[in-house]
């Protein structure tokens, strides 16, 4: 077939595809829909959900004379030397075009939330602390550098970014999350998806749509959003990464929303996703979830069901492996029960990405070509640059911080020693390696402890860890208090261990009933500020912890959301004063452990009131953080304005920074709606800027308002803006605010289409 029209690359490729599937049979079609994971767990002891009982033996010589749609996690599966694993996936690929008639090869796609999670690759800041920094360009990069490692070992689709709006923090997947704005959510979430695109990756939306609003935050509840959260709160990142980032695939979310699941939604996957937004890419199914159409969720009665029902919807690969797609599928399609056009429809989409890829053209080649080298030193430095962007000082009510440089500091907690302190659940030493406690971690992970002292050579330090994460035995506490007793200063190092499905505080399936520090490490700290030492608490965490109780007794409070391989470094940074800290919340810190769920999205009635005792009102607010220099704002605009329900409006702020060092400010934007047709958020976050400043310098902010910036759904489901009033809020947080713009919107009301204006434009002067 070397002179078929599929094999030119001078044709378009809808020719190309077309002609292809007008020779392949149904089984070689259906093979296309399906991926295969070679070494996955069957025994109760694997990294998915359900997945021994979901997972069955095949015959891989068989199996791959039809062809292959996808391979699943060659790197991620089981520790493999990198270059070692670039070269077997190479002859993995050579096996199944040489099986096949048309020579094909497989989409091999690998887990990359927080870096490539394959032994020896740079584990990176998780997303939460993406959404800490601000900084949208540096994330962007972070993700060509992932995509770059990706595709030196022969990997096409990379698992991400996540796009889930936390809305219960509770919930234990909030590490995997950017924060709890959709706003901030859609400009990172779409940086990245440029940044692993620019490296020829095929980025993967997750989880569309509704994953995170699951009922009492439980992994995979039912989602009871309605629909106007729905469409302003959890859709709107999906719709940023895909206009704005250009992402070629969505993965279906494992929940159902009122009643109907995401992987057999036509509405969510079709109507929405490919007829209003244009999308032209793969629907992939997350993990099983074609089978749990069956399983768990029960609208289908046979494999082959939930095949027709996902294959209708919208969905175009089951992954991981082959359970319904396969034989169960064309003996359904063979019976008439399944129209083959649906087969035809997903395999279409398929080949056209492979066309893409390349995957389709003679001169493909799968051998690697270059040095694998998946941690090198750029990747580090970019690690740490992020790392020590995303932490946040949440307090330091005396100038404790920085430390003094020969102080004498007790080190205290579970946190402080243990290099998995710094990783969430998908790095790979989390995720797989601690199923390989006798295997090298793969990369270098300084502690706190040690990047402490490496930080402070002149300071005297001690060590006690004081409990553990979890265990309840508070034997060490007396031990943590007589040391700490008798040094300058406490450092506190507390917080999570990463894990799946409850082996963790934090990750997957780790969800938790209160925002209570887990295991004793509360009581630990009630003894450590009992004593007369100043307290300095530092939080690894992958979710925000009710600090309310500590907040008049602490010396200082630093937070740092899992910040990766280069964290210890960067929080020691922080404490020493080499680094600037500049983070700021992505999530609320809360009062109390209960109260929840509640974010800052919240319309008046979420809000603190008399109607109820219950004060919701967190203690450090949604885009808080402090640093070691001061700021001015001035000059601001005018504090009253009118512009049309379609044009634009200026809103300008000046800053200066008017400490002794240099400093990084982040000026953000918050719209309130004072009247509206349906309740509205009291703020919500629509535009900021990472500034840096030398002493002394000045730069002048403008934000470039867009009404379309304003728009929310109405009673009938449309997306509209409306003319009234409006308050512009150039803040340093969510209830921060410097400057207020009252501006009235004059005319019409207008329905958008879904060309709308997504962002705010700033510039800097």
């Amino acid at each position: 077939m070397t002179n078929a029209p599929w094999r030119d690359p001078a044709l378009p490729a809808e020719a190309r595809v077309d002609d292809l599937l007008a020779r392949m049979t149904l089984e070689e079609k259906t093979a296309q829909l399906y991926g295969v994971w070679v070494g996955a767990a069957t025994d109760g002891d694997g990294v998915a959900p359900h997945q021994d009982e979901m997972t069955s033996d095949f015959d891989w010589d068989e199996l791959i004379t039809r062809g292959l749609g996808q391979l699943t996690r060659s790197f991620g599966t089981a520790p493999v030397d990198p270059a070692l694993g670039a070269q077997a996936l190479a002859r993995a690929q050579r096996r199944i075009s040489e099986a096949g008639r048309f020579g094909i090869p497989a989409v091999a796609h690998e887990e990359c939330l927080a870096g490539f999670t394959a032994w020896g690759a740079t584990a990176y800041p998780v997303p939460l602390a993406w959404g800490a920094s601000f900084d949208a360009a540096l994330v962007e990069e972070m993700a060509h550098r992932i995509g770059r490692d990706l595709a030196s070992v022969g990997v096409h689709q990379g698992l991400a970014p996540v796009l889930d709006v936390v809305r219960d923090p509770r919930w234990g997947r909030v590490e995997e999350t950017i924060g709890e704005d959709p706003y901030l959510v859609g400009t990172i979430g779409a940086a990245y998806v440029r940044g692993l695109e620019s490296a020829g990756i095929v980025a993967t939306l997750k989880h569309f749509a509704g994953y995170a609003s699951s009922a009492g935050a439980r992994n995979l509840a039912p989602v009871r959003a309605g629909v106007r959260e729905f469409a302003d709160i959890t859709l709107p990142p999906f719709e940023f990464a895909l206009r704005e980032g250009g992402a070629r695939s969505v993965m279906a979310a494992y929940t159902d929303t009122d009643g109907v699941p995401a992987t057999a939604d036509p509405y969510l996957l079709t109507e929405l996703l490919r007829e209003q937004w244009g999308f032209t890419g793969t629907v992939v199914s997350d993990y099983f979830g074609v089978g749990f159409l069956k399983t768990l969720h029960r609208v289908a009665g046979t494999e082959a069901e939930a095949a027709r029902a996902a294959l209708a919807a919208g969905v175009d690969v089951e992954l991981p492996t082959v359970h319904c797609n396969g034989d169960p599928l064309v003996e359904a399609v063979r019976a008439g029960d399944i129209p083959e056009s649906l087969v035809d429809r997903a395999a279409a989409r398929v080949l056209r990405q492979k066309c893409e890829l390349g995957l389709l053209d003679e001169t493909w080649t799968p051998e690697p070509t270059g040095p694998v080298d998946l941690d090198s030193t750029a990747n580090r430095v970019l690690a740490r640059r992020l790392a020590e962007e995303s932490v946040v000082l949440l307090s330091n009510p005396q100038g404790l911080l920085p430390l003094a440089p020969d102080t004498r500091i007790s080190v205290v907690g579970p946190r402080a020693a243990d290099a998995l302190a710094m990783l969430g659940c998908y790095s790979f030493p989390s995720h797989v390696g601690v199923n390989h406690p006798a295997l090298p971690m793969g990369v270098e992970i300084p502690t706190l402890l040690e990047s402490l002292r490496t930080e402070l050579p002149d300071a005297k330090i001690t060590f006690t860890e004081g409990c553990d994460t979890t265990d309840p035995d508070t034997s060490g506490f007396e031990e943590a208090v007589a040391r700490s007793t008798e040094a300058d200063v406490c450092v506190a190092v507390l917080g999570d261990r990463a894990g799946l499905f409850g082996r963790g505080t934090s990750g997957e399936g780790c969800d938790v009933a209160d925002l209570q520090l887990p295991g004793v490490q509360a009581q630990l700290l009630d003894a450590l500020t009992a004593t007369d030492t100043p307290v300095v608490l530092i939080l690894l965490t992958g979710r925000p912890y009710a600090l309310g109780r500590w907040h008049d007794r602490l010396a200082a409070t630093v937070q740092a959301f899992f910040p990766g391989e280069e964290g210890g470094p960067a929080v020691a940074g922080v404490l020493s004063g080499r680094v600037n800290p500049s983070g700021r919340l992505p999530v609320s810190v809360p009062q109390t452990p209960g109260g929840q769920p509640w974010t800052y999205l919240q319309p008046p009635l979420g809000l603190a009131g008399e109607v109820s005792n219950l004060d919701p009102t967190p203690l450090h607010p949604f885009g808080h953080g402090l640093g070691y220099t001061d700021f001015t704002w001035e000059d601001t605009a005018d504090a009253h304005a009118r512009t049309t329900t379609d044009e634009g409006h200026d809103v300008s702020v000046t800053v200066r920074n008017t400490g002794a060092r240099e400093g990084t400010e982040v000026v953000q934007l918050y719209l309130h709606d004072p009247v509206a047709s349906v309740t509205r958020p009291d703020v919500r976050l629509i535009g900021y800027h990472r500034l840096t400043l030398t002493p002394g310098e000045a730069r002048r902010i403008t934000f470039h308002f867009h009404p379309d910036l304003s728009a929310f759904t109405d009673r009938t489901g449309r997306r509209i803006v409306e003319p009234g009033a409006l308050e512009l809020r150039v803040s340093r947080s969510s209830t921060d605010v410097v400057h207020t713009t009252h501006l009235t919107l004059t005319g019409e009301e207008r329905h958008l289409a879904a060309s709308r204006q997504l962002t705010c434009r700033t510039t800097a002067l």
